[in-house]
């Protein structure tokens, strides 16, 4: 087990005052069996009024509305939590569900479908023949499957950082060749679906122990992440990274997961202004390990 703390620090800057809309903004993870948040702190600028809300997927969401035009935006988001190291081992996947094709059983085939059903458009069935590429005969191992997708878009697909907002289609990704790390989650996720897997997005940020200095005292560097998870029944919502290439590992601290990458967007808003407003954006993630001899506060706060 872990405590770490998070710091998240999004601003944005523009040549002149700009009237804000609304904001939607995911940075509070949930309780789970594998991470528990102890302490959070919300900042912004300028003050705005701060709702929060659950949405459809159960997802915590704070929505920012503004009062008063601003030239300066900016959120920042402490969380600290417990993570809590998961089996290297691969969980029992039941016995249906082994080999590839399967039918979800019938009490999880209705909650399954819109997870299963394909988003984007696939000309010329490409996407669907690149899935098929990793089965092994008429009846592939589905973990092995799976895993040899992730591999395959890390080992073969160029990463390319991006900062306009928004995913690209994963047809886009696959002809190209590169993307980010949303762009690839949403690639293998199609690909899982057109095996007829249900599939997830996922965000929030991947933490690396190897990185911390040895006294833990100083805070590391990193990004926001995204990566996938596919649903085999007996091992339930399974964790895939193909942007580096890792299977079910403890390093990913999720904060959101949703049926689309759109639905599980951090900060999702607008302003109104002149074109070109927007001078500067500057984005800051800080993750580090406390000792455990730091307090940690056990208060929660929105």
């Amino acid at each position: 087990m872990h405590t770490i703390e998070i710091v998240h620090r999004t601003r944005y800057e523009y040549a002149e005052p700009v009237t804000l809309g609304e904001y939607r903004l995911m940075f509070r993870p949930r309780d789970s069996h594998d991470l528990r948040l102890l302490h959070t702190e919300f900042a912004i600028v300028p003050n705005g009024n701060i709702r929060w809300v659950h949405d459809a997927f159960g997802n915590s969401i704070a929505i920012a509305s503004f009062s008063e035009p601003a030239q300066v935006l900016e959120f920042v988001s402490t969380i600290r939590l417990e993570h809590f190291e998961t089996s290297s081992e691969v969980p029992p996947i039941e016995a249906y569900a082994v080999k590839l094709p399967f039918s979800y059983p019938a009490d999880e085939a209705p909650d399954l479908a819109r997870y299963i059903e394909r988003q984007y458009p696939d000309p010329n069935a490409a996407l669907s023949l690149w899935a098929k590429e990793f089965l092994e005969g008429e009846g592939g191992d589905t973990f092995a499957t799976l895993s040899r997708m992730c591999g395959a878009i890390h080992e073969t697909f160029s990463y390319n950082q991006r900062f306009e907002p928004g995913t690209q289609p994963p047809a886009t990704t696959l002809g190209q060749g590169s993307g980010t790390c949303r762009d690839f989650a949403l690639l293998m996720m199609e690909g899982a679906r057109s095996l007829g897997l249900a599939a997830r997005f996922v965000t929030g940020y991947l933490y690396d122990p190897a990185l911390d200095n040895a006294s833990g005292a100083d805070a590391e560097p990193a990004h926001p992440h995204a990566w996938m998870e596919v649903y085999l029944p007996g091992a339930g919502w399974m964790e895939f990274d193909p942007t580096n290439g890792i299977v079910g590992t403890d390093r990913l601290i999720r904060v959101a997961v949703a049926r689309d990458s759109e639905q599980a967007m951090p900060i999702k808003g607008s302003f109104t202004g002149p074109p070109g407003a927007c001078i500067n954006t500057v984005v800051d993630v800080q993750v580090r390990t406390l000792l455990p001899a730091e307090p940690v506060p056990l208060r929660k706060a929105g």
